[in-house]
């Protein structure tokens, strides 16, 4: 293979979230201080979806956050910055080819990868999760430098494991996606109109969309189906099903409270840059209803490890759920009436 020697200054800081984090540092190194949480509510990063007939590690499928590459593509078209977002390869080897064309011109780039193989992951972290994101800054002969949200550090990822985790195979598999901003953001951006578009979207995909899998209506779902698990599918695999829900909102993608706490802070953040108390008060609604979701996933946490009361059931992890449910409903109507 040809050496190659390319490394671009970049700023790796760590992050509540992947995508979100590494957007955040990208707009970052282009010249736009943007938080995290900004970052992730103008990208839409919050939602919910519950898809049953799907199964991903032998429980049904559930995701607490958007497509992957949705938050960079919508933050960055909703501010009018110019960038790219490629779907997906078909040829690893043009995809390599890309990303080391995009580090020779200075552009640290964005990509999908699987968390299972990829090798500075700790191992209890490794599921096969096609849905992670990290920052590629640059190259030296068969190594790749990373910028990855969740490490404290820089790390560092060979040819073979980068594209090994770029064509992860399973859900949602990565096929080699990429995204980045083309370079220097050197005009003012409009962000009270994007933040106004950005909490709309929002809105409407968690309490608008009228398929009864999504949103408030798809946490809805999932509540009435846990009451159902230990009678239908027996005890082992209700708590087989109620360790994927756990993993998928607390570890993986960070999830329920984790998304919440983000969100609350994006409201919060735009509260007090507008100066405008509904939005503070929906804020503070977001942090109660993300303190709902930790407090189902210790109660459920309790309930797999057998340590659990008889009151804490399936039943009333399912009430737990429904409750979160009303909770977000209200975030969700109320944010609807607000005028920035």
């Amino acid at each position: 293979m040809e050496s190659k020697k390319m490394i671009i200054d970049y700023t790796h800081r760590q992050a509540g979230h992947c995508e979100s984090g590494a957007t955040s540092n990208l707009f970052k190194f282009n010249g736009l201080e943007l938080s995290e949480p900004m970052a992730f509510g103008l990208g839409n990063g919050l939602y919910f979806s519950y898809i049953p007939f799907l199964k991903v590690q032998y429980a049904p499928m559930m995701s607490f956050r958007n497509l992957p590459n949705t938050v960079f593509k919508r933050s960055t078209n909703y501010l009018g910055i110019g960038a790219t977002v490629i779907k997906k390869f078909k040829d690893p080897a043009a995809s390599m080819e890309a990303l080391d064309r995009n580090l020779e011109q200075g552009l640290p780039t964005g990509v999908q990868v699987g968390v299972f193989q990829l090798p500075f992951f700790p191992p209890e972290y490794r599921m096969h999760y096609n849905m992670h994101n990290m920052v590629i800054f640059g190259r030296e002969g068969d190594i790749y430098h990373v910028s990855d949200t969740v490490m404290e550090h820089p790390q560092l990822i060979s040819y073979s494991d980068l594209v090994r985790v770029r064509y992860a195979k399973g859900p949602f598999a990565p096929e080699g996606k990429m995204y980045w901003i083309h370079g220097k953001i050197d005009q003012p951006v409009e962000l009270k109109p994007a933040i106004a578009l950005a909490i709309k979207k929002t809105v409407k995909e968690m309490i608008g969309i009228p398929f009864p899998l999504i949103g408030v209506k798809g946490i809805r779902w999932m509540a009435r189906d846990i009451k159902k698990w230990p009678k239908k599918h027996g005890n082992d695999k209700s708590s087989c099903y109620l360790g994927q829900v756990l993993r998928m909102a607390e570890d993986f993608g960070t999830g329920g409270a984790g998304f919440r706490y983000i969100y609350g802070s994006f409201l919060k953040e735009v509260g007090e840059l507008y100066n405008h108390q509904e939005m503070l008060e929906c804020a503070d609604m977001m942090g109660k209803t993300g303190n709902k979701w930790r407090e189902f996933t210790y109660t459920g946490a309790r309930n797999c490890k057998n340590r659990s009361k008889p009151e804490e059931d399936y039943t009333k992890l399912g009430n737990m759920m429904a409750d979160i449910a009303d909770s977000e409903e209200q975030v969700y109507r109320k944010l609807q009436k607000i005028i920035l």
